[in-house]
């Protein structure tokens, strides 16, 4: 059928109309490809051209400076030293082996340097650099800098090393640093790349662990260009790391290095405290050990040394030990009775040398008995049956309760490692404990710090502190970070009637001065340096009925671990209190002969800022003093050269 030409009209109008469709959708496709082609060969031209050079261009972590610590006057404490040594990075090297064994040609290196350098590469991401040898002398660095072109993905460098200057007077507060471990990373919960960097120091124990974050810094980046083989051939670009916060600490030096000399040659802790603010200046804790020797590596004889000492070189008995307060923890007692208004302070009780209770006496340190004791005499001459009768009318959790307000039976928040938490028992804690009902023995072993019953030496100084001031006094360790002044905590009133604690103070003060107290032997004469204190002696065995029968052994005639552990708690000026202290000697004896001297010198050398002035001392022990004095290992903090060093 022929078609009219109006059919025909119609149809080449309609294949017009679509051919320009279809051309228009052809040009507006072509004009987004020649765009997006644009856009690609010259706007992200270097983008590209980067990741086509990928392989030659190398992302670095730069580690950070590690923060300094310093004690209240600006000594250092922990700083860094320059360290040379040599890394390797795996992704650079095709024959890793023939470089270690290259190098090996060029420095010392061991057989055992060699198998721990193959078994980092091994363990590491073939982009971290490895150290390979390490604390290397400057003409060994220079063998390996010379000949570095031959030696594909070796970097010699100049880092830092920590390093302790005062040794071991620091030892237990600072702590140390060491390499990044395995367990290190399956216990801390940190995404710091840092820390999959071999070899790179973190800290241990001490300040250094408890404040790494604020220590360690932040890291820093460079992009740095190699050629086929390896080798360095330009930075390219970096962000600089960020050093780590200088920390200040509340510790005073010359006063931490009396403390750790005059405790020298005993396995014991003192703990000095500045009433007023709360802050720690001196914790000592013997004997102690060099913590460069960690830093550095330690070798298997030193390690053993230490770790096979009795003394237990490495605990921190300051703050980790935890001891039977024995009769320090008489005034926790008297206050308790004194709140609850079950005793007197002029009401007198009689001491017959023990108290019978259920068939079973709870015997007097005193055989014979002192007679008719009332608050201030049962202090002074540390009456056990004057206490036993106030824990039957108190009770117990009047007793606890009071503990803790002073500061015992809990955790301070210091940044030291495994600081303890000590114990004040309740009967609700022997229940979930022991399974087993509190009963009245339970209460006449605590109330003269026995039985349940620990605590530590920091423990026994804030408790101090508190009974001097009748304030909350709180430890504080680090006096500023990065010269931002930590807030001081506490301070608030505890809410103790003034004439109970003067009633308390004044036992304290017979103690230390007056003729019969258990601590007067080691008074001071100085009027204005006097200190007022409490002598305590804690058993670690039971004494047997046989044994009371035909006499009790001496501590000198027993092994030195079943002897009794010696206390001494007190503060000065006995008027007008700065300082408190307490001093534990493990195993030391009797607190009056064993710990009350070690507290009179320390408490002397806080009050003077120097070594006790003879003129303190009673005129009798002047000769034995200066002698005694004399033979301390003391260096003066304000020469720049290491204490051991100094003549």
């Amino acid at each position: 059928m022929k078609r009219s030409a109006k059919d025909v009209e119609e149809s080449a109008s309609i294949l017009s109309r679509r051919g320009l469709i279809l051309g228009g959708g052809m040009s507006v496709m072509t004009g987004i490809l020649a765009l997006r082609m644009r856009h690609l060969q010259v706007n992200q031209a270097d983008q590209f051209r980067l990741l086509a050079e990928e392989n030659r261009i190398n992302i670095r972590l730069l580690p950070p400076a590690r923060g300094q610590i310093f004690d209240r006057n600006g000594l250092m404490l922990a700083g860094n030293e320059q360290n040379y040594r040599v890394t390797l990075v795996r992704d650079e090297v095709d024959d890793p082996e023939a470089v270690l064994q290259a190098i090996a040609r060029l420095i010392p290196m061991t057989r055992e340097d060699m198998d721990h350098a193959r078994e980092e590469l091994r363990k590491r991401s073939r982009l971290v650099p490895v150290t390979i040898a390490d604390r290397l002398s400057w003409e060994d660095l220079s063998q390996v800098a010379v000949n570095a072109p031959a030696l594909p993905g070796i970097t010699p460098e100049v880092g830092l090393s920590r390093t302790y200057p005062r040794g071991a007077d620091y030892a237990h507060i600072v702590g140390y640093v060491g390499p990044v471990s395995d367990y290190d990373l399956s216990r801390i919960d940190d995404k710091d790349p840092l820390l999959q960097i071999p070899k790179f120091q973190i800290g241990k124990t001490g300040s250094e662990n408890k404040l790494e974050r604020a220590l360690r810094g932040k890291a820093g980046t460079k992009r740095v260009e190699v050629n086929a083989i390896g080798r360095v051939m330009r930075e390219l670009g970096r962000d600089e790391s960020q050093k780590g916060a200088n920390v200040q600490l509340t510790i005073d030096t010359r006063l931490q290095n009396f403390v750790q000399a005059r405790l020298a040659g005993e396995s014991a802790a003192a703990v000095v405290i500045d009433v007023e603010t709360g802050d720690l200046v001196s914790i000592g804790s013997a004997p102690a050990f060099d913590p460069n020797l960690f830093v550095r590596g330690i070798s298997v004889k030193d390690y053993g040394e230490l770790t096979g000492n009795k003394y237990r070189p490495l605990a921190n008995k300051a703050v980790q030990g935890t001891y039977p307060p024995g009769s320090t923890f008489k005034m926790v007692t008297a206050l308790a009775g004194l709140e609850a208004g079950v005793i007197a302070p002029d009401e007198k009780i009689r001491c017959g040398g023990y108290t019978e209770l259920a068939s079973r006496r709870f015997h007097c340190w005193k055989r014979g008995g002192h007679g008719r004791m009332n608050l201030r005499d049962s202090l002074k001459q540390s009456c056990d049956v004057y206490y036993y009768e106030l824990a039957q009318r108190v009770g117990i959790e009047n007793i606890s309760a009071m503990a803790r307000r002073l500061g015992l039976g809990m955790r301070h928040d210091v940044p030291m490692s495994a600081v303890a938490g000590g114990l004040m028992p309740t009967k609700a804690w022997k229940k979930e404990n022991r399974d087993k009902d509190w009963v009245i023995g339970d209460s006449l072993n605590a109330s003269i710090g026995q039985g349940f019953v620990l605590a530590s030496p920091l423990q026994l100084a804030v408790m101090t502190a508190r009974i001097a001031t009748g304030r909350s006094v709180t430890p504080r360790l680090v006096k500023s970070v990065d010269g931002v002044e930590t807030p001081l905590e506490g301070g608030e009133p505890l809410g103790l009637d003034e004439e109970m604690l003067r009633q308390v103070r004044g036992g304290m003060f017979a103690v230390a001065n007056e003729g019969g107290g258990t601590g007067a032997a080691t008074r001071i004469v100085d009027k204005s340096l006097r200190m007022a204190g409490k002598t305590g002696t804690s058993q670690v065995r039971n004494i047997t009925k046989a044994e009371r029968a035909r006499g009790v052994f001496r501590n000198s005639d027993l092994p030195w671990e079943r002897r009794d552990h010696a206390l001494y708690v007190g503060y000065a000026p006995a008027d007008a209190p700065k300082y408190a202290v307490a001093v534990v000697v493990e195993h030391g004896g009797g607190g009056s002969t064993a710990a009350a001297p070690i507290a009179r010198d320390i408490m002397l050398a806080a009050q003077v800022d120097g070594m006790p002035p003879l003129s303190a001392y009673p005129s009798s022990q002047r000769g034995r003093i200066r002698s005694s004095l004399g033979k301390l290992n003391i260096w003066d903090p304000d020469d720049p050269r290491p204490p051991e060093t100094q003549a």
